[in-house]
């Protein structure tokens, strides 16, 4: 467990073993790294027995930090060869007695006014902003693929025998498949990384009522743990949580964007940030086309030139339009949007008394 705080974030971490796991291992780790330009944050829940999960989850989370940090690439490609290196190492260290161990992972590196969020497994994000609660993450778990295709409903899959079966996880092979995507920050917003210690017994109502309350980050991160203990504490509970306190500019590259069709192959992902995809290459065949036509016809190189910049600019105007409107689309699509005067539903009552 890691936590520091930089100039323009704020951040409170718990970790706690859970009231029906007292005297055991804690499998959840937790991290909270301050950066030049941001920082990195995560919560990875171990699984595979009281030793392998505390290992597969310390394992991952030091190994995440240290690729990030060392990584040269744009954030988003380092923090998916962070994330690969991180099931690497899990994989490679699952023998032996640790056979079939492997851990979750929720990773959110914040460079400048962006968030990129890794996902891996059922630990989730929240997103509080304007007095809405947004769940940022879809879990990776065998009941929530059941809620997606309408077998379950969302009550029954919160009781089904099956709820902490994940379908996804660090350690399961040797290539990882995660979620990738990016989003633009504001002053104001408040972020929440828990596992499903914290989220599979504590309503997204009382979430909500919690984080709203704005207090520091650290009291806040101990009245969720202690919700959770209030709610039988079944399981070790996690949570993290980041406080933006100024808007900064969204960094020059293009934020990763989900297809939302669920984990795709790191491999994959890897590939189509390096290329590029199909706006490099229209970018470089413009490019090449206008200095074609500079060459060819010097009398009017001027007005070529400016045809090429302006069509250029039109290119990359319109592609951060369409990003941004995708992000804030994902953002309006995100879980349930939940708000303190929620129409139809009772304010939640806490059985415990905060300030």
């Amino acid at each position: 467990m890691r936590s520091a705080s930089s100039p323009f974030l704020v951040t409170g971490l718990l970790t706690d073993v859970g009231r029906q796991r007292a005297g055991g291992a804690n499998q959840d780790a937790a991290l909270a790294l301050p950066l030049p330009q941001g920082g990195l944050y995560a919560v990875a829940d171990g699984m595979g027995g009281h030793a392998a999960g505390e290992l597969a989850s310390a394992l991952a989370l030091d190994t995440l930090a240290r690729v990030y940090v060392q990584g040269r690439a744009q954030p988003p490609v380092r923090l998916l060869e962070a994330v690969q290196a991180a099931n690497r190492a899990v994989v490679q260290r699952a023998v032996g007695e640790s056979v079939g161990m492997g851990t979750t992972l929720l990773a959110v590196a914040i460079d400048r006014g962006a968030a990129l969020i890794a996902h891996v497994g059922d630990s989730r994000a929240y997103l509080l902003r304007g007095g809405e609660l947004l769940r940022l993450t879809d879990d990776h778990s065998w009941v929530a693929e059941q809620v997606r295709m309408g077998v379950l409903t969302e009550a029954e899959a919160q009781h089904h025998q099956w709820r902490s079966v994940v379908s996804n996880a660090l350690g399961g092979e040797e290539r990882v498949r995660l979620e990738l995507f990016g989003l633009e920050l504001y002053r104001g917003d408040r972020l929440l990384l828990c596992s499903d210690g914290l989220s599979g017994v504590v309503p997204e109502t009382e979430l909500l009522c919690v984080l709203s309350r704005r207090l520091p980050p650290q009291e806040t991160v101990t009245h969720l743990i202690e919700a959770a203990n209030d709610a039988g504490g079944p399981d070790n509970i996690t949570a993290v949580i980041v406080d933006v306190m100024l808007s900064r500019r969204l960094p020059r590259y293009p934020l990763p964007e989900s297809p939302g069709q669920g984990p795709e192959y790191a491999e994959v992902l890897l590939s189509a940030r390096r290329s590029g995809g199909l706006l490099t290459y229209l970018l470089l065949t413009l490019a090449y086309f206008t200095l074609l036509g500079v060459m060819l016809m010097p009398d009017s190189s001027g007005a070529v030139a400016l045809s090429g910049l302006g069509l250029s600019l039109m290119i990359l105007v319109g592609r951060n339009t369409v990003s941004r409107r995708r992000r804030a689309q994902r953002l309006t699509e995100a879980g349930r949007r939940l708000t303190p005067a929620q129409s139809g539903e009772e304010q939640p009552t806490l059985n415990r008394q905060l300030p």
